[in-house]
Parts: C-alpha cells; structure tokens; sequence
C-alpha cells in the first residue's frame, strides 16, 4: 500500500472514530498508535511516548491552568458581576446601551479567562434576563450574547491559541498579540452594528428612562465604578507587566490568578464552595485540553512520518494549479463547513498535521493564520445546524426564546465576522503589528 493511501486510510479511520461518539483525545490517540505500531512495529511504540515528553517540557503550557483559574476565580466569587452592573449604570442612557455594554462586558471577560463557555454563562444568566426585562429585541440581544461570548477563544488569553501554539510550534505570547486587534476590531464592529441598528429602530434597544436614571445618585455611580475597575486593573496589571518585559508570559499568569484571589479575598467573596467549584472546573478543562494536545502531537508525527503533508501540496500546486491564497480559502470554507458538526479542538486535531505545514510551505505566517484559524472557528461556533453557540445559548435562555429565535439571532453577526475575517486576511498587519513591535524590543 502506498504512504498515500495509508494517509487517508488514516485520516477516514480518526472520522469514524469521531462518529462513534467517543472523546475526541481517544479515538485520534488511539488511531495514531495502532497505524504508528502497525507501520514501524516496536519502534512506534515511541512516538506517543515522545509525544508525551514534548508535552509536559513544554513551559508556556502552565499558562493554561493559571489563565483559567483566574477566568474562573472572577466568574465564581461574583466580581464579574459587578462589572456588568457598572456597565448596566454607565452605559444605559444610551439607546442599545445595555446591548453595547454586554459586548464590553464580554471582551473584558475573554481577557480574564480565554475560553466562549464562561462568557457565555455570565452573558446568559446575568445579561439576558436584564436585557429582557428592559425591552430589548430578544432576537438581537440573543445574537449579541453569542457574538460576544465568541470573542473569547480570540481575546488573550486564549486557550484555543495555546492548544494552536502547541500544535504549529509557535509562541503562545505572539499568538496572544496577535488576536488583540482582530479581536478589539469585531468588538468595535459588533458594537457599531448595535448602535446604528438601535438609532434606526429604538424599539430594538430603549435607553434607560429618566425616572430610572433620577434613582441612581453620582455616589452609587462612583460606587459602581470603583466595583467595576478591580477585574478589569488585575487584567492590565498582569498584562502591563508582561509588556513592559518585568514579568515572563508564565509569570504574568501566576500575578494574574493571585491578584484574582485576592480580589475576592478583600471583597469577601472567597468562600470554600468559591474554591472548590473555582479549582474543579480548573482541573477539569485543563485535564481535557492537555489529552487533546498530547493526541494531536502523536497523531502529526505520524502523519509527518508518512510524508502526507508534501502529497497533499503536490495535489494542490502541481496538479489542481492552485495559488497559495486560493489554497488559504479553500481551508478556510472546509473549517467553516467542519465547526457545523465539530468544536474548534476537534477541528484543529483533525487538520493541524494537514493545515499547519502547508501554509507555512506556501510562504504564509504560522501567527497569522493562527488568528485566522480562530476567527473561522468563532464563525463556526455560530453557524447551524451545530454550532456551539446554538446548543449552549439554548440551554441557558429563558422559556420565551426559541430555537428559531436563537437561529435568526446570528445571521448580522456571522456575516460581521466574515467581513472581519476577510479585512484580517487582506490587511495581516492588523494581527502581526503588535507582535512584531513588542518582541522586536
């Protein structure tokens, strides 16, 4: 049998594997070791033991635990709250103000925890219901909760850049850099989609009445205000350390998760029901993102060591004729059509050992694509009849939205992150300026 026909053989059996329903570290570990002993006999016996090793010497990995006990921390001793009643306060005059404050909101908890699922439970038990009860178009705050909570597998810290990192073999701290203006500029989008939406129709998003805003004094304002800055200070704290080259990417982590426990310290919020709840939900993703690595590394050097990945260009380049940017789109609608059935971690696994070194042999930046690779898996997570978003929204909305409802909700905003995308791909600075400038220090 040909490398060739091994290659797909391979790649089909993983897409079966996946189909039975078993965990996604599972079946491609265990696809990658049966082919690497089958081909290599004892010898192959190595490569996941290899894998293994890379894994745990790899030292920007214990940013990952660290970043998420800070997101968690903050979720769970209630200070994520206090920031959206800030922005609840500050920005509801404003027509659509609650709506643009929630994506605020998001993009300040996607830097404090790097993963959809906790802005989404802050968005949808905290936002929604207020949102509602204000007389917001539920349609459209119900898109502005999933937009939003996106935005936290882009914004640093994001875990889906790390499990990127690790698999292309970039820098976590460039790939973090790197999603800061693509991410600031689909928020800035978003929000600018609100307010000309709301200016148009303010029956889609009513300003706070007088009355309302006569109950609230300057002091409970200021009051507010100063309840607001602490989660938002420990992000620029820790981030302005690592900036300015006092701290390590894994040191700003550490300062990030002490300040977040000690925020809730002083505010009295550090319970051991916190703590525990805080240290499992840890414990678990960190658990669940570090088999998936350890998967996908075994799964690629096997697919390295058949020679797949220069096949697979040949195809492309010399048979079909295709240019480099028509091969970049082409990857880019197959992850889109991949995250209607699949999550971002299971897209990577499966086409990282295809993907990654064909673009880094067509001559494109590995950072780069790594934000492109995340901005499509943000459409992906709200694109139907799977995406992430659908079902999690679904089980956290009110009676009173439906299905059809959470569907119409995202058709502006997937076509504001496919726009988004589009501006990243024709203009890459706006993700590689920032890294460049801050390591060329």
């Amino acid at each position: 049998m040909s490398y060739e026909m091994i290659a797909l053989l391979m790649f089909s059996t993983m897409m079966l594997m996946l189909l039975t329903g078993k965990r996604v570290f599972g079946a491609i570990g265990f696809v990658a070791v049966v082919f690497a002993l089958g081909m290599w006999g004892d010898g192959g016996s190595e490569m996941a033991f290899s894998a293994a090793m890379k894994l745990m010497k790899w030292y920007p990995l214990l940013t990952l635990p660290l970043f998420v006990y800070m997101g968690y921390m903050l979720s769970e001793s209630g200070l994520a709250d206090d920031l959206y009643r800030m922005f609840h306060v500050w920005m509801g005059p404003v027509r659509g103000g609650l709506a643009i404050g929630t994506i605020v909101l998001m993009v300040a908890v996607s830097a404090m925890n790097g993963l959809s699922v906790a802005g989404m439970a802050i968005g949808a038990s905290i936002a929604l219901p207020e949102l509602l009860r204000r007389g917001y178009d539920k349609v459209m705050v119900t898109g502005v909760i999933q937009a939003g909570s996106s935005l936290g597998i882009l914004v640093p810290p994001s875990v889906v850049l790390v499990l990127y990192g690790m698999i292309a073999r970039q820098p976590v701290g460039q790939l973090w850099l790197a999603g800061v203006f693509p991410g600031l500029l689909m928020a800035g989008m978003f929000i600018i989609y609100i307010a000309i939406r709301c200016w148009l129709q303010p029956s889609m998003g009513p300003a706070l009445s007088k009355e309302e805003r006569a109950e609230i004094t300057w002091g409970e304002k200021v009051g507010l205000l100063k309840a607001g800055i602490v989660p938002l200070f420990i992000f620029f704290s820790m981030t302005g350390l690592f900036l300015m080259g006092i701290t390590s990417l894994v040191e700003s982590s550490a300062v990030g998760a002490l300040a977040a426990t000690l925020a809730a310290l002083f505010k009295r919020r550090l319970s051991r029901v916190v703590m525990e709840e805080t240290l499992r939900k840890t414990l678990s993703i960190s658990c669940m993102f570090m088999w998936i690595i350890l998967a996908a590394l075994a799964f690629g050097a096997v697919f390295d060591g058949l020679g797949a990945v220069r096949a697979i260009e040949s195809f492309f380049v010399d048979q079909m004729g295709l240019g480099p940017w028509q091969i970049l789109i082409m990857m880019q609608i197959s992850f889109i059509l991949m995250g209607m059935f699949l999550d971002d971690t299971a897209m990577l696994v499966i086409v990282a050992p295809l993907y990654v070194p064909l673009v880094g042999a067509l001559g494109f930046d590995l950072v780069w694509y790594g934000v492109l690779y995340t901005i499509t898996c943000q459409i992906a997570y709200m694109t139907p009849p799977f995406g992430y978003n659908l079902f999690l929204m679904r089980a956290m909305a009110p009676p009173e939205v439906t299905l059809k409802d959470i569907y119409k909700s995202i058709t502006p905003f997937v076509i504001i992150m496919a726009m988004a995308l589009g501006i990243v791909m024709a203009f890459p600075q706006i993700a590689l300026w920032l890294p460049e400038w801050h390591y060329a220090r």
